[in-house]
C-alpha cells in the first residue's frame, strides 16, 4: 500500500505520506470508525479506497477524443495559439481507420460526458478546423462526433455523438475549493487511453484564480485580454496533466467534477508539473448550458480601457483599476463612468488590477446590472451599469442560432471587434443602436437594402440600443416597418422592411 501512495513521485518519503494521511483523515473517518488503534497500513488502505472508489465512479463519464485532419491538407487548428498536438512529435499511425482499436492518433484529447444522450464536454483547443473528431467511450465504442457548440473565450466546447446510454459526470462547486485540497484528474495522456479506459493521476489544489500568460490585450481598444484564462479564472494543480489530458475532469474526493483540465505550464527548460483547470462555477455552468443547446455564449462588456494602479498607490493601501478611456455609446459612457475613475469593486468583490476588472465584468451575462464601487477625485461613489456584449475573438460554433426577423439578424454594436472603430465614430455623435450581423439573400431585409455592418438606431421612430429592444419594437408588426440606419457618420437613412411574402 505504501508503494501505491508514493508512486506520485520517486522522492516521496514517509513524512509526506503522513501529511497526506492527516489531511485525508476527515474524508476517511467513516471508514476508520470502529477500528481501535488502527495501524498506519489500515489508514493507508482506507485512503487508497477513497481514491479507487472516486476513480471507479467517474471513469465511465470520461472519453478519449481523436482529431483527424481531412484530406484537404494540414489546416490550422481553430484557435491561433500554441498547440501541443502539432508542436510535439506525433505518434505513428498503426492503422488509418479511427474506428479500429489499434488506431493511434497523433492529435488527441479528453472529454467528459455531460448528458446521457450523447453530449460530451471538452476543451475548445482540442478541436480542429477542417478535422474529423472521434469519441471512444469507456465501453470501447468509437463514434464520429459533431461539434454542437464551441466558445473560444472560455476554451470550452461540446461534441455530440449518436449514443443515448452514457453516464454523465456529476458537477461540484469550485467556489468552495481551498489550497491544499486533494484532487484526482482523469484523461487520455499521450493517447494511451485511446480505448476509452481513462488514466488517473492525483495531486492537490496549488492555487486559485490563476491566469495564463502569453496573450496580451489590445492596447488601442477597450477590450482587455481575449480569453478568461488570461485574466484570472483557472485552478492550478500539481497533478501531472500530460499532453492529451485537456478536456478531462478534475475531481474532488467526493467524486464531483470541480474543474475541466485545460492547460499545462509547458515552458521550455522549466518545471512542467503545474497544470490548470477551468473551475466549475456559475460562469462555467452558464457556458456549458449554452453550448449543450448549441447557442452562442455571451459575455458582459463595460466599454473602458483599464490600467493598473502604480506601486506607490498600492503600498498606500489603495486597490482597483484606473479607467484611462471610455468608449462612446457603451454602458460605461451611458451610465456615467469617466476617465481617471478608479473602480475598486464589482458587486462588492474587490478589484486589484486591470485584469481583475475585465474578469469580474466579462464573466457576467449580457444585460446584467452590476454595481461598481468607484473612487472619483478622492471621493467614493456607487454606479449601477447594465452591461452590453463583449466582442469574442476566435471562431465561435453555433448550431442553434437566433431566428432572424424578416431575414435580418442584429446584435450589440460592441459585439463585433471589426466594427468597433466605425461604430464608435457614430456613437461619438450620439448615434447608438444595434448592428446588422447577417441578412438572408432575397429576404425582405435584403430587398430593403439592409446589409451587414449597418447600424439601426430606430424602429418606427422608437430608439433601440440592444437586440432585446429591437425585437420588442418589431414584435407583432404585420405591415411594412420603417427602420433608421446609419452607414456613415452624419447620414442617417430610412429603409422600409416589407412583411414576408405569403
Amino acid at each position: 500500500m505504501l508503494r501505491t501512495i508514493c508512486c506520485y513521485g520517486p522522492c516521496l518519503g514517509m513524512g509526506y505520506v503522513a501529511v497526506v494521511a492527516v489531511g485525508l483523515l476527515g474524508v476517511v473517518e467513516a471508514a476508520a470508525q470502529g477500528v481501535e488503534e488502527s495501524s498506519g497500513l489500515q489508514l493507508l488502505t482506507a485512503i487508497e479506497e477513497v481514491f479507487t472508489e472516486t476513480i471507479a465512479r467517474n471513469e465511465r463519464s470520461v472519453v478519449s477524443i481523436a482529431r483527424v485532419r481531412k484530406e484537404t491538407g494540414g489546416a490550422p487548428v481553430i484557435e491561433p495559439r500554441f498547440d501541443p498536438f502539432r508542436q510535439r512529435p506525433g505518434l505513428s499511425r498503426a492503422n488509418s481507420d479511427p474506428s479500429q482499436i489499434d488506431f493511434v492518433p497523433s492529435e488527441y484529447g479528453t472529454g467528459v460526458v455531460v448528458d446521457s444522450r450523447g453530449l460530451v464536454l471538452t476543451a475548445y483547443h482540442v478541436l480542429g478546423e477542417d478535422c474529423d473528431h472521434y469519441v471512444t467511450t469507456a465501453d470501447r465504442k468509437t463514434y464520429a462526433a459533431r461539434i454542437k457548440g464551441a466558445d473560444p473565450r472560455s476554451d470550452l466546447a461540446v461534441l455530440e455523438i449518436d449514443a443515448d446510454d452514457l453516464v454523465p459526470v456529476r458537477f461540484g462547486d469550485a467556489s468552495t475549493l481551498r489550497k491544499g485540497q486533494i484532487v484526482i484528474a482523469l484523461g487520455n495522456p499521450y493517447a494511451i487511453s485511446r480505448d476509452g479506459q481513462a488514466s488517473a493521476c492525483w495531486g492537490m489544489v496549488s492555487n486559485l484564480a490563476r491566469k495564463l500568460h502569453g496573450e496580451p490585450g489590445d492596447p488601442d481598444r477597450p477590450l482587455g485580454k481575449p480569453k478568461l484564462q488570461h485574466v484570472g479564472w483557472l485552478i492550478r494543480t500539481d497533478a501531472k496533466l500530460h499532453l492529451g489530458t485537456s478536456g478531462g475532469p478534475l475531481l474532488n474526493l467526493r467524486g464531483e467534477m470541480i474543474g475541466l483540465t485545460t492547460a499545462l505550464a509547458a515552458i521550455a527548460g522549466y518545471e512542467q508539473g503545474a497544470g490548470f483547470a477551468v473551475p466549475v462555477d456559475d460562469t462555467f455552468r452558464r457556458v456549458v448550458d449554452a453550448l449543450v443547446r448549441g447557442r452562442e455564449v455571451e459575455y458582459g462588456f463595460l466599454g473602458v480601457s483599464p490600467e493598473n494602479l502604480d506601486a506607490q498607490e498600492i503600498r498606500g493601501g489603495k486597490h482597483g483599476a484606473r479607467i484611462t478611456a471610455v468608449m462612446s455609446g457603451t454602458p460605461a459612457d451611458r451610465f456615467g463612468l469617466r476617465q481617471y475613475d478608479v473602480v475598486s469593486a464589482v458587486n462588492g468583490e474587490p478589484i486589484y488590477d486591470a485584469d481583475g476588472l475585465v474578469y469580474r465584468v466579462g464573466r457576467l451575462p449580457v444585460e446584467s446590472v452590476v454595481k461598481l464601487t468607484v473612487e472619483r477625485e478622492g471621493r467614493p461613489t456607487s454606479i449601477d451599469v447594465e452591461l452590453a456584449k463583449y466582442p469574442v475573438d476566435g471562431k465561435k460554433i453555433i448550431t442553434t442560432p437566433e431566428p432572424p426577423w424578416r431575414g435580418l439578424n442584429v446584435d450589440y454594436f460592441t459585439a463585433d471587434k471589426r466594427l468597433v472603430g466605425v461604430i464608435n465614430e457614430l456613437a461619438s455623435e450620439g448615434v447608438i443602436g444595434v448592428v446588422v450581423t447577417a441578412v438572408e439573400d432575397n429576404s425582405p431585409a435584403w430587398r430593403a437594402e439592409l446589409r451587414t455592418g449597418m447600424l439601426i438606431s430606430h424602429v418606427g421612430g422608437v430608439p433601440v440600443q440592444s437586440p432585446k429592444q429591437f425585437h420588442a419594437a418589431v414584435a407583432g408588426r404585420r405591415g411594412a416597418v420603417p427602420v433608421r440606419v446609419s452607414v456613415v457618420p452624419g447620414r442617417p437613412e430610412e429603409r422600409i422592411v416589407e412583411p414576408e411574402a405569403g
